[in-house]
């Protein structure tokens, strides 16, 4: 089973933080960012499976981010995290080619959830069981 090779992009420490050792679990190679500008020179030098990107940060916002992994490899799956579950902002993300959406707050049960059906979507099944700890 290969891994899946996933871009965290979230400007809160505590999400990647969170979040890195619970995808290592199920085979995820983590690449965790705070800084969108960073992340977006490595989405240029490297190909990843899944990027997972907070929308709303500073610099650089995930819509951007989104437009920018759609443009340079539409075979990898973004899934786009957001602090208020703004419906229009969701619908307009997944027009632009986003795989999926989560608002926070979220377990990381739900984000590998996702990730796993990406992981499919992509043809590199992951093992990931609802219910597992984080």
């Amino acid at each position: 089973m290969s891994n899946l090779d996933v871009l965290l992009l979230d400007d809160e420490p505590i999400v990647g933080k969170r979040l890195k050792p619970a995808l290592a679990k199920v085979g995820c190679e983590v690449e965790v960012f705070q800084n969108p500008v960073e992340a977006l020179k490595r989405i240029d030098e490297k190909f990843f499976d899944v990027v997972v990107t907070d929308i709303s940060m500073a610099e650089v916002d995930g819509m951007q981010v989104l437009e920018h992994v759609v443009a340079k490899n539409n075979a990898t799956k973004v899934i786009m995290i957001t602090g208020f579950a703004m419906m229009s902002l969701a619908r307009e993300a997944m027009e632009k080619g986003a795989f999926d959406f989560i608002a926070k707050p979220f377990k990381p049960d739900d984000l590998r959830a996702i990730i796993a059906r990406a992981a499919e979507a992509l043809g590199k099944p992951i093992a990931f069981e609802a219910g597992e700890s984080a």
